[in-house]
C-alpha cells in the first residue's frame, strides 16, 4: 500500500512497476484456475493491474492489496467466461487430468474448479487471511500483523477459514480434510506467469486502457461494472443487516414484532459473522462471532460499559494469548448456535435464550440499549 500511495501521489511508474512485479503471479495464477485458458488468463491479468491503476485513489487505508487484488480477479475472470464457463471447466479438468501423473495430486484436481467460487463465499477478512497465508505463503505470525490480531486468534481463523473451504467441497462431492486442503493450495495455488506478463501488464495498465486490445478494454470495462456493483450490494447489504438509520418506525416496530414472535433464529459457527448491534440479535450474533474468533477487543467493544469493567477484572491476570487459547478449547466442540427465545424486560432491557449446539447446553444473555446499540450486559 506504501507502492500504491507513492503511484497515487507522484503518478510513479516504478512504484507501479514494482506492485505489478510482486503480484503478477497472484493475479496470472487465479486467473488461470479461473477461465483454464493461458492467454485469457494474461488478458485478465492485464485488465486487474489496469483496473488498480485507475481505482489506485479510492483504496482505502486498511486495504490489503492482494487480497483485493485477488477478489478483483475473481470477478473479472467470471465475467470473461460467464457465457462459456462450464466448457472451459471441462476443458480445464481435462488438461489437469492429463498431468495428473506427475504435477498434481488428486485431490487438488478435484478442488480446482471450485476454489474460487467457495473463496468468494467467505468474509473479507477470512479471504485474505487465507491468500496471505496459503497464495502468498506467509507466517502465521506475520499474517497476524496484517490482520491486526494476536498469533493463536490468527490461528483460529485460518482454521476457521478453511474448515468453510472444506465444508464447500464437501457439498460438492469432495471429502477431505482441512489439513489436506491447506497443503494442497499452498503448493499449488501459484504458477509461474508467463515473463513478459509484467512488462506488459504494466504498459497497458499505466497507458490507462490505450495500449490494450479490443477484449482485453471490454473485460477492463466489464471488471469495472462488476467491482463498482459488488461495492453498492455489500453497502446495501449492511444497511439491511444493521436496520438502516432510514427506516421507518412502523418498519422497526414490524420487525420487533417479528422476533418477539419468533425463538428459530439459527446460526452456524462457521457463517457467523459482525452483525453490528442495532438489534439484540445482531449484538448477540457479533459477541458470538467475537469470542468464537478469540478477538479480545471486539468482545469488549460488545458488552456495556460495567460489563466491560467485570471482565477487565476478571481478565486481568490473564494475557490476551491465554483468553485465546481459552477462547479456542471452549469453542472448538461448538457447531452452531440456536435462539429458543426473547424476553423483552423493559423497552431497553432484552434477554435472549440459545441452545449452545455441539455441546447440548442452554444458555443466555441480557442486553441493553445505549444510544442506538444494544450492547452485552450480563
Amino acid at each position: 500500500m506504501e507502492l500504491v500511495r507513492e503511484y497515487v501521489a507522484d503518478q510513479s511508474e516504478s512504484a507501479f512497476t514494482a506492485l505489478v512485479s510482486r503480484h503478477t503471479n497472484l493475479v496470472y495464477s487465479t486467473a488461470l484456475r479461473r477461465v483454464g485458458d493461458p492467454q485469457l488468463a494474461e488478458e485478465i491479468t492485464q485488465a486487474v493491474f489496469s483496473i488498480l491503476a485507475q481505482k489506485a485513489d479510492s483504496l482505502g487505508k486498511g486495504t490489503i492489496l492482494s487480497g483485493w487484488l485477488y477478489r478483483a480477479t475473481c470477478y473479472v475472470s467470471g465475467h470473461a467466461c460467464k457465457q462459456e464457463l462450464r466448457r472451459r471447466r471441462r476443458e480445464q479438468e481435462a488438461y489437469m487430468q492429463s498431468l495428473s501423473d506427475t504435477t498434481e495430486s488428486e485431490l487438488w484436481l478435484q478442488i480446482t474448479p471450485l476454489l474460487e467460487e467457495a473463496m468468494l463465499r467467505l468474509g473479507r477478512t477470512d479471504r485474505d487471511a487465507l491468500v496471505l497465508r496459503f497464495f502468498e505463503g506467509h507466517s502465521v505470525k506475520e499474517v497476524g500483523a496484517v490482520l491486526g490480531t494476536s498469533e493463536a486468534a490468527t490461528k483460529m481463523r485460518l482454521s476457521r477459514a478453511v474448515e468453510k473451504l472444506r465444508a464447500y467441497f464437501f457439498k460438492h462431492g469432495v471429502t477431505s480434510t482441512t489439513t489436506a486442503i491447506a497443503g494442497a493450495i499452498s503448493v499449488n495455488s501459484i504458477q509461474a506467469a508467463p515473463v513478459a506478463l509484467a512488462k506488459t501488464a504494466t504498459a497497458v495498465a499505466l497507458a490507462k486502457v490505450s495500449a490494450a486490445s479490443a477484449s482485453t478494454s471490454i473485460l477492463i470495462k466489464g471488471g469495472l461494472r462488476i467491482l463498482a456493483w459488488a461495492k453498492v450490494k455489500s453497502v446495501a447489504v449492511s444497511a439491511l443487516v444493521l436496520g438502516g438509520l432510514a427506516v421507518t418506525p412502523l418498519v422497526v416496530h414490524h420487525y420487533q414484532e417479528i422476533h418477539n414472535d419468533t425463538s428459530s433464529e439459527h446460526w452456524s459457527i462457521n457463517l457467523l459473522a459482525n452483525q453490528g448491534y442495532r438489534t439484540p440479535e445482531a449484538a448477540l450474533q457479533t459477541l458470538l462471532w467475537a469470542m468464537t474468533h478469540a478477538d479480545y477487543s471486539a468482545c469488549m467493544a460488545s458488552a456495556t460499559p460495567e460489563q466491560r469493567a467485570r471482565m477487565e477484572k476478571d481478565l486481568k491476570n490473564d494475557p490476551r494469548e491465554t483468553f485465546a487459547a481459552r477462547m479456542e478449547k471452549k469453542f472448538t466442540p461448538v457447531t452452531g448456535f440456536r435462539i429458543t427465545g426473547r424476553r423483552t424486560i423493559s423497552p431497553d432491557t432484552v434477554e435472549i435464550d440459545f441452545d449452545v449446539e455441539g455441546v447440548h447446553k442452554a444458555d443466555k444473555c441480557i442486553f441493553k440499549k445505549i444510544g442506538d446499540e444494544w450492547k452485552f450486559d450480563q
